[in-house]
């Protein structure tokens, strides 16, 4: 029997950043929040321990367990959608802090020319310059609007940085902490990016340069360059994550009540609102349902698309007519890139997630794209993460994959090899996109979210321009041998390449372009809000936290301006 339990200003359906920012914001505006985690708690004291690479980066103790709920793939349309029965190409993070407690630190603002890429690119390469199959569309606010918001979230995190990036937007003020340790490495880099003529800069990051008390009192510490950062929850509380920052600040406010093993399985609505939610204890089996006056989805892109599906909140997507726009506008990213070969040694096994230096030359439009045959870019980079043993083994191309030779060549490069690399833009394209599976579901009856996806001609053609500029600067920092990263073709849901999913309940200016306008209030239920990476009309060439931190907090703005005077805020 289902229990009904009282009702509250708010629920958000998952504790990550999203949903951390939204509590934080919402109690100390007097809401009363509960956040439901379908996970377990966990924090700094947790991860004492936690220089363990088989438990964490292998086994991926902080991930989601695929036994109760995973995805479907296919490649198209023709194709049979399986499972993916153990984590492949992202890593889908479950428990208090979600994918902001594993996640490597970058924090980037997204571009002024991704928010109006529509517009830009119209006017300065005319409408013609993608075929009609990419779904090419503005974002419905632009970089300068969503500024305040990015400058708010850099202070909560205590982001280390430097403000030397011609490319970028304006900044309302510099980062709140210095940018981290510039080592060998970095300078190498450094030194050969400034002479093939571009504009090194040190990478933002929230593994802090130094301690640090953001404006809600919240401490975070220096980074130790223990090399333990992706895939780790960090155990001095230096990388900043929601658990360290936004969720003490909420609980601080005594009108935030997280529960935890609490999965969410249906959205309830009647007529123009949404009435709470239904959600099932993962421990007992027990299932109940949380009234509130705002609902806000805070969960991970695949299940916030998921949930309205299932709950039949929005007009799903149909790549036959081009109808709908629920599960419309799915990304990825592709990672372009050369490898290094040196002689000397570096000390490649210390580092933290989001140590590096970078160039945005051949991001966004920042460089002439009229004889190309794709747009946008990627922010070309040389992170020093901390290699670790069992999973750093590079060798020479056509080496064996085991063997005494294989051993030899992995022993011998360990501190041998650098690599610089890219995180690539993915624009839309119609045949890429969420849907319900039709076949499966999940431990609780629910049936799975099904993904179909493939690399297009703009993501291939962007890999090899990228790649060969990521060798160029390889070998002006002196690699005897530089390997660039081979073409890509078909994409596989395996192995490993970012966990920077984007799309499926998109941000816009109106009902029919979008899911959600740009306070993420959804188009057909006036209480309800959808926050994260699947507001992205496309991904880009930065990893997506920055933007998704941004967003939250309007998001958060417009919940609490919600919650005073209803109706929609657009």
């Amino acid at each position: 029997m289902v229990k009904t339990l009282p009702k509250v200003d708010v629920v958000t359906v998952g504790v990550g950043w999203t949903g951390g920012i939204i509590a934080a914001e919402c109690t100390k505006a007097g809401l009363k929040v509960v956040g439901l985690e379908r996970g377990q708690e966990r924090g700094t004291e947790d991860f004492s321990m936690v220089h363990d690479e088989y438990r964490y980066a292998i086994r991926y103790e902080l991930m989601q367990n695929l036994s109760k709920e995973t995805i479907t793939f296919r490649n198209n349309r023709k194709m049979p959608a399986l499972p993916m029965r153990q984590m492949g190409s992202f890593l889908l993070g479950e428990g208090l802090g979600g994918s902001g407690t594993h996640w490597n630190g970058q924090t980037w603002r997204f571009l002024p020319y991704d928010f109006q890429i529509k517009t830009m690119t119209e006017k300065k390469y005319g409408p013609n310059k993608l075929s009609n199959d990419y779904i090419l569309q503005d974002w419905g606010l632009t970089y300068d609007q969503l500024e305040p918001y990015f400058d708010k979230f850099e202070k909560t995190a205590g982001i280390s940085g430097e403000n030397n990036n011609p490319h970028w937007g304006e900044r309302s003020s510099d980062y709140p902490t210095p940018p981290m340790k510039k080592t060998h490495i970095l300078k190498k880099f450094e030194s050969a990016a400034t002479k093939l003529g571009y504009h090194p800069f040190m990478m933002p990051s929230a593994n802090l340069s130094e301690p640090y008390t953001n404006p809600d009192g919240a401490q975070i510490n220096a980074c130790q360059y223990c090399g333990f950062c992706e895939r780790f929850g960090c155990e001095y509380g230096a990388k900043t994550s929601p658990e360290v920052t936004v969720v003490p600040t909420a609980r601080k406010t005594g009108k935030f009540d997280v529960r935890f093993h609490a999965n969410v399985v249906e959205v309830l609505k009647s007529g123009n609102k949404v009435t709470g939610v239904r959600y099932v204890d993962t421990l007992t089996g027990e299932e109940f349902i949380q009234p509130a006056e705002v609902v806000v989805l805070t969960s991970y892109v695949f299940n916030n698309t998921k949930l309205l599906m299932v709950s039949k909140i929005g007009e799903q997507y149909n790549p036959d007519t081009g109808k709908g726009t629920l599960g419309r506008n799915y990304c990825y990213q592709i990672l372009p890139g050369a490898t290094g070969f040196f002689d000397d040694q570096y000390n490649t096994f210390m580092g933290a997630g989001a140590l590096g230096m970078a160039i945005d030359d051949f991001n966004g439009d920042s460089f002439d794209h009229s004889n190309l045959d794709f747009i946008h870019g990627g922010n070309i980079s040389i992170t020093q993460t901390g290699s670790r043993p069992i999973a750093s083994n590079v060798a020479l191309p056509d080496t064996p994959t085991w063997g005494a030779e294989f051993k030899k060549q992995s022993i011998h490069n360990f501190t041998r090899t650098l690599s610089v690399g890219a995180q690539g833009a993915s624009i839309s394209h119609k045949e890429n996109y969420l849907s319900l599976d039709g076949t499966y579901k999940d431990a609780y009856g629910v049936p799975l979210l099904q993904l179909t996806y493939n690399f297009t001609k703009q993501d291939i053609a962007l890999h090899k321009f990228i790649s060969e500029k990521s060798g160029e600067i390889m070998k002006e920092m002196g690699a005897k041998t530089v390997v660039n990263r081979g073409a890509i073709d078909q994409y596989d849901i395996v192995p490993y390449q970012t966990t920077h999913n984007t799309g499926g309940t998109v941000m816009s200016l109106t009902p029919e372009e979008g899911v959600v306008n740009n306070y993420l209030q959804h188009w057909d239920a006036e209480n309800l809000f959808v926050v994260g990476a699947g507001n992205f009309a496309h991904n880009g060439g930065y990893n997506p936290t920055g933007t998704v931190g941004a967003l939250a907090y309007r998001a958060a703005e417009g919940v609490i301006k919600y919650s005073k005077t209803s109706g929609s805020l657009v």
